[in-house]
């Protein structure tokens, strides 16, 4: 995870330290056996097609909640996820990014469906 992308992405008041997951190498490590996430640390994940993503946990020890995002960064879908489990997390509808908080990072700053993630990354979408 240290050498991935690095970009700052607020959600109002809130900045998140975020790394990019971009290949279908980066993506599919992921979190992967990281044992903690700092409080405002991050992972996006920049899909190369837009469609319905599915996400678990495999080998993934930390809980964490994640956004479904729309291009623009608008939050489509929110759900947790739990430690090593392969359940895992779907979009509702097509998306090309993915965003992993801490579980409750987003619960805890009253983060909501309609809200808006901001970055340089949407800037490019």
């Amino acid at each position: 995870m240290h050498n991935l992308l690095r970009t700052p992405l607020t959600i109002g008041d809130y900045t998140l330290d975020t790394r990019i997951a971009r290949t279908p190498e980066q993506r599919a490590l992921g979190l992967m056996h990281r044992q903690e996430l700092g409080e405002n640390e991050a992972m996006l994940f920049v899909c190369d097609e837009c469609a319905v993503q599915k996400f678990w946990m495999k080998d993934t020890p930390v809980a964490l909640s994640i956004a479904f995002l729309d291009d623009d960064g608008t939050i489509l879908h929110l759900d947790d996820l739990e430690p090593h489990s392969l359940e895992g997390a779907s979009s509702l509808y097509p998306v090309r990014y993915v965003l992993e908080v801490p579980r409750g990072w987003f619960a805890e700053r009253n983060v909501a469906l309609g809200d808006r993630v901001d970055g340089a990354v949407f800037a490019i979408a």
